[in-house]
């Protein structure tokens, strides 16, 4: 490529990732605290404190609610970046955190980028990538959702990492077959990986053993523990399991230590083994931190050692071997829940995730559905409503170009397809066959809908003059970002005029299901209530809080004081909350967009 086209090319990437986070810059400050966002933070302080009490007491401060069933890799990272952040920046905790939010979306977008180029034209990877983070749905949660984009943004980056990986292997796997290293070192290596995993499996079996032991010796029964500590009868056993227990650590921690070391120094002599591992650490690190974000992480891996296997046969087995038993450390690393049963706990995990007990009620075409219940066209259905037209124009042709390349013996084109189906179309043909319990939309599954952009660069790259392509693709964004300044900032309770937009969706599908509207309703109160004005509020009242003036009395059902008149009611019009709380209240305000009700402010 002549320096000049190449330059042009990374100036207009620069430019435009310049503008994107200028404008997150700009606007982060505008979106309210979204529903469960506080209690994931809660959840993130209890992590972090896990490294300090496990080592210590042998124990984990737990969150409950399923909460410890997700990985905390991220909101720890999150909580970390916000308190750094509050150094430089006077903002709120909140915004502070969604800020982190979003620049871990313009990660996703670069990733997404990357990945992109694999099969497009660096002018159709743009596009692809400009539809994909224009979409009202994704650009939305990109600034209030702790979970679903970050998720988003790490699934894509293990992909991108791991096909680079085993990309940059194949002389390495060579070399490697060709000088395998000693016999006692494979000797050594495979006792200190069978002594970590060991080591730390059974630990849940120390802890029992040590506690019948301390148990038993504190009833009156004589055994080793007798003998040691005198006093072991009249201290509560619980000091001494304790002990035992953590002295169980320490030793388990000091062996692992010298062990891996030996094993390293014999390492060191191997010819290329330090560049080797250095090569398998980015993709490793991404898929454990991925899993210790969600469970579904490993999806991911299985399309990354599908592609080692396919293209180096048994020869990528060492490979996928190192790069699994790193993402194994990583996941453990960052998820002090699996520390106390690594394998019980993310069996539980597994189930817990694959089942999700949410027991409140989905709003589907004017009806509310048990999350557990929902029909087999929720997903099509909301799939169709909630992206822009022109995007699933594109994403149609996009496909069929594919389809028909594919039959002419085009590589890329077929290559594009098998992705597409393993991390898309399957994955979404489970969800419906199952009957996964989903709720607030989709949004559970935006990790497995990037592909789907990916075929729509298909039709931009059909397009041979640049000029053409620019224009086509403006054309194809300006929607998503025409309706995205009208809804802003609730972009993610966009629908498609195939359901007449938000109006039409208002009463029959979820809209401000996050509850983020509330930090605008307080910025209203701020200004309109009296002094010391007495406000109920429906549903998450701690999201008004967040925002709310001082003086004001906050009441709500989830404190048993009331008032004997309150100046203003405040309700989502979520589970038609709005509807059912002092329902002939006259309305003082309402929160809306493009004709859509999102909260509404009464005064009894």
């Amino acid at each position: 490529m002549p320096m000049t086209r190449l330059f042009r090319y990374t100036t207009i990437r620069w430019v435009i990732l310049a503008a994107i986070v200028a404008l997150g810059l700009a606007i982060t400050p505008h979106y309210g605290e979204s529903w469960d966002e506080r209690q994931f933070f809660k959840y993130a302080d209890h992590a972090l404190e896990a490294y300090f009490t496990w080592p210590r007491t042998g124990t984990i401060p737990l969150t409950g609610n399923t909460y410890d069933n997700y990985g905390p890799a991220y909101v720890m990272v999150t909580a970390m970046g916000a308190r750094l952040l509050s150094l430089v920046l006077p903002w709120s905790t909140t915004d502070l955190r969604h800020l982190v939010y979003f620049a871990t979306f313009v990660v996703g977008l670069w990733a997404f980028h990357r990945l992109c180029r694999r099969w497009l034209s660096k002018t159709a990877a743009i596009g692809a990538t400009m539809l994909l983070g224009t979409q009202p749905v994704i650009w939305g949660h990109a600034f209030i959702s702790p979970k679903d984009i970050p998720f988003l943004t790490f699934f894509v980056l293990t992909l991108v990492l791991g096909l680079e990986m085993v990309d940059s292997s194949g002389a390495d796997s060579k070399q490697a077959a060709a000088t395998p290293p000693r016999r006692p070192v494979l000797l050594l290596t495979a006792a200190w990986l069978v002594a970590v995993v060991g080591l730390v499996v059974v630990t849940p079996v120390v802890h029992s053993w040590i506690e019948s032991l301390v148990q038993a010796a504190a009833a009156g029964q004589a055994n080793i523990l007798t003998s040691i500590a005198t006093d072991i009868r009249s201290v509560d056993p619980a000091v001494y399991i304790e002990k035992y227990f953590v002295l169980f650590l320490r030793i388990r921690a000091v062996f692992l230590l010298l062990l891996t070391a030996v094993v390293g120094m014999l390492w060191r002599n191997a010819p290329n083994a330090v560049r080797r591992l250095a090569a398998v650490a980015p993709a490793a690190l991404a898929l454990g931190f991925s899993t210790s974000i969600r469970i579904l992480g490993p999806l991911a891996a299985l399309i990354v050692a599908a592609y080692a296997v396919w293209k180096y046969g048994r020869r990528a087995l060492p490979l996928l071997l190192t790069y699994v038993v790193l993402a194994l450390f990583t996941m453990y690393a960052t998820w002090p829940y699996l520390w106390p049963d690594p394998l019980g706990h993310l069996a539980e995990s597994a189930l817990v995730m694959s089942r999700y007990p949410w027991q409140g009620m989905v709003l589907f075409n004017g009806t509310f559905y048990p999350s557990t219940d929902l029909p087999s066209s929720y997903l099509p259905v909301l799939l169709a409503i909630q992206f822009t037209e022109p995007a699933w124009l594109l994403i149609l042709a996009g496909t069929a170009i594919a389809i028909f390349e594919t039959t002419r013996k085009r590589r890329a084109s077929r290559d594009l397809l098998i992705l597409t189906s393993v991390w898309c179309v399957l994955p979404l043909i489970g969800f419906v066959v199952t009957r996964s319990p989903l709720y607030d939309n989709f949004r559970q599954v935006l990790f497995v809908l990037s592909p789907m952009f990916m075929l729509a660069g298909l039709v931009f790259e059909k397009l041979r003059r640049i000029p053409l392509q620019v224009a086509v693709i403006a054309l194809a964004v300006l929607p998503g970002i025409v309706d995205g300044v009208c809804l802003h900032p609730y972009e993610y309770i966009y629908y498609n005029r195939l359901v007449g937009g938000v109006q039409g969706a208002f009463r029959r599908y979820e809209l401000d299901y996050w509850g983020t509207s509330y930090r605008e309703a307080a910025a209203y109160l701020a200004r309109a209530a009296p002094v010391n004005a007495s406000v109920w509020v429906e549903g998450p009242t701690h999201l008004l809080q967040e925002y709310a003036r001082p003086d004001l009395k906050i009441y709500s059902t989830y404190e048993s004081e009331r008032s004997d008149h309150y100046d203003y009611v405040v309700a989502l019009t979520r589970f038609d909350l709005d509807l059912q709380s002092y329902p002939e209240a006259p309305v003082d305000h309402v929160i809306e967009r493009q004709g859509a009700l999102l909260t509404v402010i009464k005064k009894p």
